[in-house]
Formats: C-alpha cells, structure tokens, sequence
C-alpha cells in the first residue's frame, strides 16, 4: 500500500513537472511570435545617400520578422534635436533604436541617458570622442582605413610622386569621430611624401556659399571625406569653381556615382550601406529576441570604384542598392 502510494505521488510529481515544462516552452514560443517594433533616426531620412542602408534595413527587417520604422527626420542640426527624436520613438512603443549620431558635446552620455533600459544602436560612428570611453554598440565602416585607402589610390594616380602638390579636404563635419579617423588615414599616407594640405572645410547641407568653398586657394588635388562633401564637391568641378583641382572622396549614393562616371571625380572608396542597414538591424533583432545577449559592434568592408570599372559585373550589386 506504502509503495503504491510512493508511486502515485512520484507519478502526479512527474506530471505537474511536465506541465510547468509545457507551460514554459508554450510562453517561450508566444514571447518569440511577438513583432519587434524597431525604429530607425537617420540625418535627412528621406536623402537618396540613404537607399542602399535603407533597402539593407527593409531586407533584415523581413527576415528577422521584426516591424521597421525609419523616422521621418529633416537635417537635424543639434545633439539636442536627436535626443527629441529618440524620445518620440521610444514613446510610439519603440523596442530598439538605432540611430546616427549626430557630433556634439557629451552626446553619447546623452543619447544613453534617454534610452535607459531601450538598446541603443548607432549607425556609421562612434559618439565619443574616443573609442576607449566609447560604450554604445555601433556598426560602421573602418574610418581610418578607408582614409588610408582613400590617399593611396590618389597617391597610386601619381606612382608616389606629389611632391609640391597641394591639397585641399572636405567634410560635412569637422568634429566628427568618423571624419577625423578618416582624416587620420589621409595624414598616415601624406606624411611620407611632401604634399602639403592648403585647406580644411567642413559644408553642412551643401551650403557651398556660406562656407566659400569655391572660394578657397587653388589647390591641385581635394579629398571628399563623406557622401555630402563629395556631392558640393562635384558641384564645385561641374562649376568650375575648383580651378582644374582633381577630386577623390569616400561616398556611397548615385549622385556620386554620377560625378564618377562623368569624369568630375577620379576615384571612390564606397562603404558598403547596404550591409551597414542589414548587419545592424540583424544584431537589434537578436538582442530583442534573446534578452541575455549584449549588442556587439560590427565593422563593415568598402571598395574601391573607378570609372573604368563602374558597370562591371562585381559592382552591379553596389549600383543596384543605391538605386532601391
């Protein structure tokens, strides 16, 4: 009697067991059929530089299955203005953000401050101003190698030999962390040679006027360190405006494509946004859907485009991208 006992309770142990076990997994698979709402803060959303990074977004988003939303910002000037945004989001039930910061003082502490215990990603650079009191995940390209690169072909145009040349640099910031590790490449490379930088402009918003870029010294060569420095840029040659200066620069839309094709610039290093868009919302996702995970950072690859070789068959996927 005593044994039959034992096993009827071991037996309703067992059972009860099994139950909570059902009723867990049955509560694991309800957590993961949950839509992820992630919201997306990009500086001028709707500016054609971004189709590649948001046609990489929309692919992740369907297959993370996770709901996507790309705020619809205008050229945002303030860290002040960003922190606004990702505010707004996080109250339209935000579960991740991933935005572009913009440079200003203390605003990755700002930017961490207002997301409290919402995961925070940022796109296309750090932003500290170092990458040692850097604690915010980003996904970016690398700055300084693409920099270096950026110089070398420019260099390789020469067979290493610019001694006198001069040179002038653009940038739509000049505070930037990518805008300075970029810079930093540029300067690794001139260093060895006896070209001398003349000039040093940052142009927000193609305001070429207010900046006086076509007002500048001649120089013999001018470095396009962003999309929209590239873009006032070749504007500037299409104008006349730099004097027969050739132009280099790191961008990533069709409009830069275009100054490349019509011979306004000489070559390109072009990160891959795409990838940017798809890598980044990929980690959000995972760290949505496995809350112990961390968020990690991701360094993304470029090339190297040249007009000879813009139609080619290995940059037929970088053209299709841009123009989604």
């Amino acid at each position: 009697m005593k044994n039959s006992k034992k096993m009827f309770l071991r037996l309703e142990a067992s059972l009860a067991f099994f139950v909570v076990l059902l009723a867990l997994i049955m509560v694991q698979e309800q957590r993961g059929k949950v839509r992820h709402k992630i919201s997306v803060i990009l500086q001028d959303s709707d500016a054609m530089q971004w189709s590649s990074f948001r046609y990489g977004l929309k692919m992740a988003a369907k297959d993370q299955e996770v709901e996507l939303v790309i705020a619809s910002t205008g050229k945002m000037q303030t860290v002040e203005e960003e922190i606004n945004a990702i505010e707004e989001e996080i109250s339209r039930g935000a579960d991740a953000v991933m935005v572009q910061p913009i440079p200003g003082k203390d605003s990755e502490a700002k930017i961490k401050s207002v997301g409290g215990r919402t995961p925070i990603m940022l796109i296309g650079q750090i932003a500290s101003k170092s990458r040692e009191s850097s604690k915010l995940p980003v996904t970016e390209p690398d700055h300084y190698a693409m920099g270096k690169t950026l110089a070398e072909e420019m260099l390789a145009d020469y067979n290493g030999k610019i001694e006198g040349k001069t040179i002038g640099m653009v940038s739509s910031y000049a505070d930037s962390q990518a805008i300075l590790e970029r810079r930093q490449g540029v300067e690794e490379v001139l260093k060895e040679t006896d070209a001398r930088i003349l000039w040093s402009v940052a142009v927000q918003d193609g305001e070429t006027e207010e900046h006086n870029l076509d007002q500048q010294p001649k120089v013999d060569l001018v470095l396009a360190l962003d999309n929209s420095a590239l873009t006032v840029a070749g504007e500037c040659v299409s104008g006349n405006n730099f004097h027969g200066a050739l132009v280099y620069g790191i961008a990533h839309s069709t409009e830069a494509m275009y100054y490349l094709d019509t011979g306004m610039v000489e070559c390109l290093v072009v990160p891959d946004k795409f990838k940017e868009g798809y890598q980044a919302l990929t980690e959000v996702s995972e760290c949505l859907t496995h809350f112990y995970r961390n968020m990690k950072d991701h360094t993304l690859s470029y090339s190297v485009i040249r007009r000879d070789e813009l139609f080619s068959k290995e940059n037929q996927e970088i053209l299709f991208t841009m123009s989604q």
